[in-house]
């Protein structure tokens, strides 16, 4: 997949698909595809960073940090991803200059495709309407795409944040139509599980991902450690280990029934299911008991045919 930040190195013509895709969700891809559907070069228009850090002026945290959703436009089949950067110039431009200069000067495209809550241009006043009245003389087809639902409710990243929020991670794969997943490397932690039986690794994830409510999942593991079976099932636990008085959060994974080095590897978790919030006990010998107690709910978990399969985007 080639990815620009240049409009004017972008591989032209183009078959547009134009949105922020943050979760690349079901409501997404059915934007997407009608792009892959089109016999000139497939391309994903979006903006970086997030329209909303800008307007802001701080990080908002992100379902699909940058890597992570260029990963997923690739498995979909995306030939090209053009990252607009979104400043002061970008922001001023009227609905017209922009499809005019950026998209149809620069990206030639001879079909586009969006949601049709999709608004751009200077304060958010153009519509998806407008597109297709500005692109129309040009000879460019605009698609407008229906809102997607889920039982009777938007499918929308939004929602899906609330999902994760509170640990709703049913509701959360559902909408996004694969298992929400955390992605980072493996670093030192304060190896306090070991010293209770049950070895972690500690992920370090991106500042900008978002990490889902505090507690114990039960998940998937994928890594590129020869000894590892991909996927590999596991615990995961995230937050601020109250019990051992934490001082920051961290998020600690244990591998049911493997051992081996994890140190600096890179590792993929999908979240199949939430088993408890986080809990301070009052000894380490009722952690410990508890953590026993999670492990066989996870297998249990993991077990079911309908979690255990991998995501196929991954």
């Amino acid at each position: 997949m080639w990815i620009t930040s240049t409009p004017e190195r972008a591989l032209t013509p183009t078959a547009i698909a134009l949105g922020n895709f943050d979760g690349v969700h079901l409501g997404h891809q059915s934007v997407i595809q009608p792009a892959l559907q089109q016999a000139v070069r497939s391309t994903v228009v979006t903006f970086d960073p997030h329209p909303r850090e800008y307007f802001r002026g701080e990080s908002c945290l992100l379902l699909t940090p940058r890597e992570e959703k260029i990963r997923h436009l690739k498995r979909l089949g995306i030939q090209q991803l053009v990252l607009l950067p979104f400043n002061q110039q970008l922001a001023s431009l009227s609905p017209e200059a922009f499809v005019k200069d950026i998209l149809i000067q620069q990206l030639k495209p001879h079909f586009i495709t969006v949601g049709e809550n999709f608004r751009f241009g200077y304060q958010r006043q153009g519509t998806a309407e407008d597109l297709s009245a500005i692109a129309s003389p040009f000879g460019i087809t605009v698609k407008i795409v229906g809102l997607q639902t889920d039982h009777q409710q938007r499918i929308s990243s939004s929602r899906i944040r609330q999902a994760l929020s509170e640990g709703n991670i049913n509701l959360a794969n559902q909408l996004l139509g694969r298992s929400y997943s955390l992605t980072g490397s493996v670093v030192t932690g304060q190896q306090r599980g070991r010293t209770i039986g049950f070895p972690t690794a500690n992920l370090d994830c991106p500042r900008n991902k978002l990490i889902p409510r505090y507690g114990v999942y039960a998940v998937l593991v994928s890594s590129p450690i020869n000894s590892l079976v991909n996927p590999h099932p596991a615990v995961m636990n995230i937050g601020m280990r109250p019990t051992v008085n934490g001082e920051f959060p961290t998020i600690e994974i244990h591998l049911l029934d493997w051992t081996g080095d994890l140190y600096n590897y890179p590792l993929t978790v999908e979240l199949k299911q939430f088993l408890r919030p986080e809990q301070k006990f009052s000894s380490l010998e009722e952690l410990k008991a508890q953590i026993a107690d999670d492990c066989q709910q996870a297998r249990q978990c993991l077990n079911d045919p309908s979690l255990v399969t991998s995501d196929p985007y991954l």
